[in-house]
């Protein structure tokens, strides 16, 4: 039997054992795997989802029985010392020798760590593994413990150290990234870019320090701060270095193993190191002179292998590498591909940039303009698939180029449809799976859904980034055979919401339990459970006080959540009109309650900081002068804002801030599928940016025109035409058809824009059924949405009059006294807080 010895259990050394054991027959191999960390291998792409829940396993790609499932003696908490190949043996640390027939060396890379005076002081980490994790876990605790304004600083501006940077609010602590060079992501992104990523990050609380050149690390054995030179330095109490990597060669170089230069272990097309019995993937495999940093290069390189070893010798690695990529980055989008940077003499660039939503996008595309040749996009990178399939693939781009990156409202074109790919076009580079063979499994009867899709090929379970394209490619290919493809809510339910929207209103459930017992199965989860409650706020106009409809604690407690644990509160002020009493009534409670108070885009003033206890006192003052609940905690509507109008403005044509006050009094307190916004400009200069909402309404000469499915946030979309020169009668007609049909007919969580956008037929059908009736629901909808505004209840009115409700305001079950122990901790996210009972401190006052 022959034995096969891999060195390294990391990602890519999981996958070359995964590739492995698919192409031989049970019981041929003796593998043994050797591991250095105390566990089976791990999703290092999504370590810091670590920092969210704290839960190792979620993270593993599979459990320590796969190992031994498939015939794989896994060795966990092993370093090996020694490779002799002349007798074709390992030695472990404590002495122990294993022979091999073929040996992997998949041993990864460590963090570079520069040579930094006082860089082994107390409170400086890497960010590697999860031990390295709840090191820095456990190490902020104690700072926060000391202060409430702690800083942690990342050494490093590149993908890791951006992710370390959620990290570092995720632990409660202030995050400060110091690069070296004048921009992040210098590998990735050219200067515009970087700066939209870096305006973006900065508005999330990340402070950025570019062109750092850090000399010492300063403090008595614990970290205190950074010195960059004189009179620059700062204050920080723990450090996270993410300098970059240095591949794991050190074995390769002991024994005698062809290395490059800078370190890595030199291979071959086959992986093969300069003893052809020893292979190479991953990080510490140096092929055409790079280290390859990204999972996907490494997953191929682990298949090469295993294909080799297989003796599939035919399977080659490819000479050149795609090194494109696309993520996630701390909730935003960034992606790039082919070639980002190109000079001019080499192809044309086109470039759209809106510094106001943080969204860059670049295409670069040959001299003839036939060609795509790479890319670039931060902040909406939804496109990124399809751009990267016509890269790869060659595909025709269109005559204007532009039209692959502007917005739909700036003369956008449709991209290609996934289906014209070619069979051969690889859409998940992690597990080299192609287009063919997605449509494939589907043809054959292999797979019925997207899940059984990613069972049968693998793809998507890399990086997650083909996730869409896969979606696409089942759904397409299903419809092609004639199946309809069943848009369900989750696995408890069957049915997609408009189908469970129907069910509830015909057969009047009351609560979740109903509705599950009797059309679904199981005990439901966080997708279905908020869904359903949403669904019932609508149908029944019931408020967030109605017991199905609490699943969260912005909707249990009437108010958003904030960072560091206190809440908001978040009175209507419709239209943005406000009389001089009620702005010093705002102003007295702010000032009573230590509130922070801002006037936001929404025309409205927020108050920040409030404690669970003090809700409801602060609300019982708001209501008392005339305010109510502004549901800036639910997916309902928000505001209406206004400009001035012709009651104050020159230019106005129309009285905007009496109907957008007209507007916001109608629809206040409909629950739907999302948040809602409206505007109301006077005129076409637009002051209110009616057309950035999910309804606008512009005066014009004749009347007003009606503007549907505008968002702003990480995808803004303007809002489109619906309807010209009408009457303040026939837009309240409009927009309740228009808001009960989405209300009726949207995804869960799903905006105006993206829904209008999925709707087939588009905004033509939208307007033969709102303003043309032609499928005869019209007065439907109008009846509907007037039920919910005739039933409309403030939902903090009805929260302070009844005692009930008044006590999940108590921090304790059994008593009316406040937490004097709690702290809230600026910059830090914390969970929804529990309702404890009240203990007596002494022990003969216990009742017990």
């Amino acid at each position: 039997m022959q034995q096969i010895v891999v060195i390294g259990n990391g990602m890519v050394g999981y996958k070359f054992c995964e590739k492995l054991v698919g192409l031989v027959e049970p019981g041929i191999l003796d593998i043994k795997v050797f591991g250095e960390e105390p566990r089976p291998a791990y999703d290092r792409v999504h370590l810091s989802a670590f920092f969210e829940n704290q839960d190792a396993k979620s993270l593993e790609l599979a459990p320590a029985s796969w190992y031994g499932e498939n015939g794989i003696e896994l060795i966990t908490g092993q370093y090996i010392s020694d490779i002799d190949k002349k007798t074709k043996t390992i030695k472990t640390k404590s002495g122990q020798r294993y022979s091999y027939d073929k040996l992997v060396l998949a041993t990864g890379s460590v963090p570079f760590v520069p040579p930094i005076q006082g860089v082994e002081k107390e409170g400086v980490f890497v960010y590697r593994t999860i031990e390295d994790l709840e090191g820095m876990l456990a190490y902020a605790d104690k700072i926060n413990t000391k202060k409430s304004n702690g800083k942690a600083a990342i050494l490093g501006g590149g993908l890791l150290g951006l992710e370390a940077g959620k990290a570092v609010l995720d632990m409660g602590l202030e995050p400060h990234v110091v690069e070296f060079a004048p921009k992040l992501m210098p590998r990735q992104l050219d200067a515009r870019s970087s700066k939209v990523l870096q305006l973006t990050l900065e508005s999330m609380g990340i402070n950025i320090h570019l062109s750092k050149a850090t000399n010492q690390i300063l403090g008595n054995g614990c970290i205190t701060g950074m010195e960059f030179g004189e009179d620059d330095e700062l204050d920080v109490d723990m450090l996270i270095i993410s300098a970059g990597i240095r591949p794991r060669d050190e074995l390769a170089k002991t024994c005698g193993l062809e290395t490059g230069t800078r370190g890595g272990i030199i291979v071959n097309n086959k992986m093969q190191t300069s003893d052809p019995s020893i292979y190479a993937i991953g990080e510490v495999a140096l092929y055409n002179q790079m280290i390859y940093g990204l999972v996907a290069p490494g997953y191929d390189m682990a298949n090469v292998a295993a294909n080799q070893i297989a003796g599939n010798v035919d399977v080659l690695m490819a000479e050149e590498i795609d090194m494109s990529t696309k993520l996630k980055l701390i909730g935003v989008d960034v992606a790039s591909f082919g070639t980002p940077f190109m000079p001019a003499e080499k192809g044309h660039s086109v470039i759209f940039e809106n510094k106001t939503k943080h969204l860059y996008k670049r295409i670069n595309v040959s001299h003839d303009g036939k060609t795509l040749l790479g890319g670039i996009l931060v902040g909406d990178a939804e496109d990124y698939n399809i751009l990267h399939q016509m890269y790869l693939n060659g595909l025709t781009v269109p005559e204007d180029p532009a039209q692959l990156i502007l917005p739909a409202s700036e003369g956008a074109g449709a991209l290609g449809d996934v289906m014209d790919l070619p069979d051969t076009a690889q859409v998940c580079s992690c597990e080299s799976v192609t287009k063919g063979q997605i449509c494939g499994a589907i043809e054959s009867g292999a797979a019925a859904d997207l899940g059984g899709v990613v069972s049968c090929t693998k793809a998507g379970t890399g990086c997650g980034g083909c996730k869409p394209m896969v979606k696409n490619l089942t759904e397409a290919t299903l419809k092609s055979l004639g199946i309809e493809v069943k848009d369900q809510i989750c696995e408890h339910f069957e049915y997609n919401r408009q189908e469970l929207y129907d069910i509830i209103q015909v057969k009047g459930y009351q609560t979740f339990d109903e509705v599950i017992d009797n059309h679904g199965n199981g005990c439901g989860c966080e997708i279905c459970k908020p869904v359903v409650a949403s669904l019932m706020a609508t149908i029944h106009a019931d408020t967030a006080n109605k017991e199905y409809a609490i699943q969260d604690s912005n909707d249990r407690f009437l108010a958003n959540i904030q960072r560091n644990g206190t809440y908001s509160v978040v009175p209507r002020v419709p239209g943005g009109e406000i009389t001089p009493d009620k702005l010093i009534a705002l102003g007295e409670i702010a000032k009573k309650y230590d509130l922070y108070t801002k006037i936001t885009g929404g025309v409205r003033i927020d108050l920040f900081g409030a404690t669970l206890k003090q809700l409801p006192l602060i609300w019982k003052e708001l209501i008392h002068h005339g305010f109510e609940s502004g549901h800036a905690y639910g997916k309902s509507l928000r505001t209406v804002k206004t400009c001035v109008g012709s009651t104050w403005c020159r230019y106005g044509m129309d009285e905007s801030v009496s109907f957008g006050i007209e507007l916001e009094n109608r629809y206040r307190g409909i629950r739907a599928p999302h948040k809602i916004k409206g505007g109301v400009s006077g005129c076409i200069r637009e002051c209110a940016e009616a057309r950035g909402k999910d309804f606008g309404v512009i005066a014009v000469e004749g009347g007003w025109n009606l503007y549907v499915g505008g968002n702003g946030g990480a995808n803004p979309r303007h809002a489109q035409l619906l309807a010209e020169q009408i009457d303040n009668e026939t837009v309240i007609k409009y927009i309740d058809r228009y808001l009960m049909f989405y209300m009726r007919t949207a995804k869960p969580l799903q905006r105006t824009a993206a829904w209008l956008e999925s709707l087939e037929g588009g905004l033509k059908y939208l307007k033969e059924v709102i303003v043309d009736d032609t499928i005869g629901i019209a007065g439907d909808l109008e009846h509907e949405i007037q039920t919910l505004v005739n039933k409309y209840e403030c939902e903090w009115t009805q929260a302070v009059n009844d005692p009930e409700m008044m006590k999940r305001f108590n921090h304790f079950v059994n008593s009316e006294e406040e937490d004097d122990n709690l702290v809230f901790v600026p910059m830090r996210e914390q969970k929804m807080p529990k309702q404890w009972v009240k203990v007596p401190l002494k022990q003969e006052e216990a009742n017990v």
